[in-house]
This record gives structure tokens, sequence and C-alpha cells, in this order.
């Protein structure tokens, strides 16, 4: 493994002279996303336009942006297929959330993140000074147009059959344009130099690597935890949610679950008048929200995890 690190370490090494990527780019994580079916041979002379620290739109020869990955580390699995016949969608009831912050202590658990680190936001929401204020989660939405996949110069973020949009962090060059493209703002770049992935959550990638690895200098984000999913199991954030607000499940099948209950997504939508958040901007994304009827007034302001 030494020597892996030392050889990705190198190639990103390279790669930082052409100023794209900021920070120290250490290879602390071990990714495994390389798809076996992807020629990652590239040509000198061919070029790719990214986006330079200071904003400018520079060229870089692409020879420099994509180093190989050892036969050893390639997954078999191809993680651009998705899990046969599945189509994953969440729903999120605003008006069961009270800041608890156990969905984001359980996905931070989830990812072996720093406990300062999650891949989900709640969000303080008040419509108008005269309104009651709500709270708001907010995922990766898994758009089923993702403008994060258009823009990728790399090929390093892409839509599954299942829905999910993943993330390859062993070609993923740190240009960040999949970040300002995301309407939602769901991702988040690792600056963290000496992160190390935990060896249980190798061997689980290796098992189902559409998960987005840790790997520094590159982009990360909510996954719908796809090894869970892949097994019909709910996701670590439906999973630790006091007041069941997350329902999670395949919309091909027409159910989802919160942990307490399983209903029809169809009914569940039609019944609370559920809507998708900027939905207008023609993302059709795979998060669903049901109004925050019924709000708690006088407002309680308080920290996660003390509700």
């Amino acid at each position: 493994m030494k020597d892996m690190d030392e050889e990705q370490s190198n190639s990103r090494r390279s790669f930082i002279k052409t100023g794209l990527i900021t920070g120290a780019i250490a290879a602390g994580g071990l990714g495994i996303m390389e798809v076996a079916s992807q020629d990652t041979s590239k040509k000198k002379g061919d070029t790719v336009k990214l986006l330079s620290p200071d904003g400018k739109i520079v060229e870089v020869d692409s020879s420099e942006i994509n180093p190989q990955i050892p036969d050893s580390l390639i997954s078999t699995h191809n993680v651009r297929e998705g899990v046969p016949g599945k189509k994953f969608v969440m729903v999120i009831d605003l008006a069961k959330c009270k800041n608890a912050g156990r969905c984001k202590s359980a996905c931070s658990k989830m990812h072996y993140l720093p406990e300062t680190r999650s891949y989900i936001k709640i969000n303080k929401m008040q419509d108008s000074d005269k309104a009651s204020p709500y709270w708001m989660p907010t995922p990766c939405f898994h758009c089923d147009n993702p403008p994060c996949v258009k823009v990728c110069p790399v090929g390093a973020t892409f839509k599954l059959t299942d829905g999910i949009v993943g993330i390859d962090n062993d070609r993923c060059i740190g240009c960040r344009f999949c970040m300002v493209a995301c309407p939602y703002s769901a991702r988040v770049f690792n600056w963290d130099t000496e992160y190390q992935i935990n060896v249980v959550r190798f061997k689980e990638i290796k098992e189902h690597a559409a998960c987005s690895t840790h790997v520094t200098g590159t982009v990360e984000k909510c996954d719908f935890c796809p090894t869970k999913a892949a097994k019909n199991e709910l996701p670590d954030c439906v999973q630790a949610c006091p007041n069941g607000v997350f329902y999670f499940g395949d919309e091909n099948e027409d159910v989802v679950s919160n942990g307490d209950e399983t209903v029809r997504l169809s009914q569940l939508l039609k019944d609370k008048s559920g809507y998708r958040f900027l939905e207008d901007l023609g993302t059709k994304p795979r998060v669903y929200y049901l109004p925050p009827v019924d709000r708690q007034f006088p407002f309680k302001d308080v920290e996660p995890g003390t509700t």
C-alpha cells in the first residue's frame, strides 16, 4: 500500500505544478473507483480546460491528470451501472425536523469523517419575518439531470442507473467545477492533509465502489450510502433520525420507509403535497420535501443534539 500511496502522491505533486490544485495533495486515502472498462492512457498533446485557484481558465496536458491505477485495486464491479432494477429516492418531512443533528453525526460515522464534518447540512429557514422558522436538512440531491456531471472535465463524477450520483476520487483532479455547477451546494472539498481512510471502510468500498473515498485535494459528498442501499437497507441518516424525518426507498417499487413506517411514495407525495427544491432549474432532483406544516412556535433555536 505504501508504494501505491507514493505513486499517487508523486502523480498529484506533478499536477500541482500546473497550479490547478491548492493545498498539500497527499494520497492519504486508498481509492479504487477506476472502472476497468475505461482507458486511462492519454496521449501527450491532448489538452483539457480547467479552473485555476485564481479563477482563470487554463489548459493542461491530459496525460498529467489521470494517473494509472494498479490492476490490483481496480474494482470488478462496474460502478457506473448501479443496482439493476433500482431507482433510489429520498423524502424529507420538514414538519418533523427539530434539528436533533443525529443524521449528521450518523453520516459522519458511516463515512469515517471527522466529527466536525458531514455531508448533510441542516439549515434554519424562515419564509418571512412574521412566519415561524423551520429546519431544512440538505443532502446531495442526486439529480437525474445533474449539472455537476456535465461540467466535470475528466468524468470523475457520474450518474448511475439506480439514481445515485457518484464520484471517482482517483479520477478527480480537484478543479471544483462541479462545486460551482451544483445549485444546492451539496459538495465539499477535502483539504485534509493527514486524514487516513479506515481499513474497514476500504473493504466496504471494494464491495460496492460507488461510495466516495477520501483523497486529499478532491471533492466529496453524500452518496445515499450505496453499500446499504444495494442490500435493501436504509442509509444511516434515515436510521439515526429520532423524529422520522427521512424516508428512503425505491421509486420503481413506489415504496419508502423511515424505519418506523413504510408507505407508498406516490401516495405520500400526493397526500402531503410533496415538492422538489429548485425544481424549476431542470435538475430533476431525487430528493422530495414535505412542507413544514404545524411548525414549532415559538421557535426553539437549539443546538444540534439537544432535542
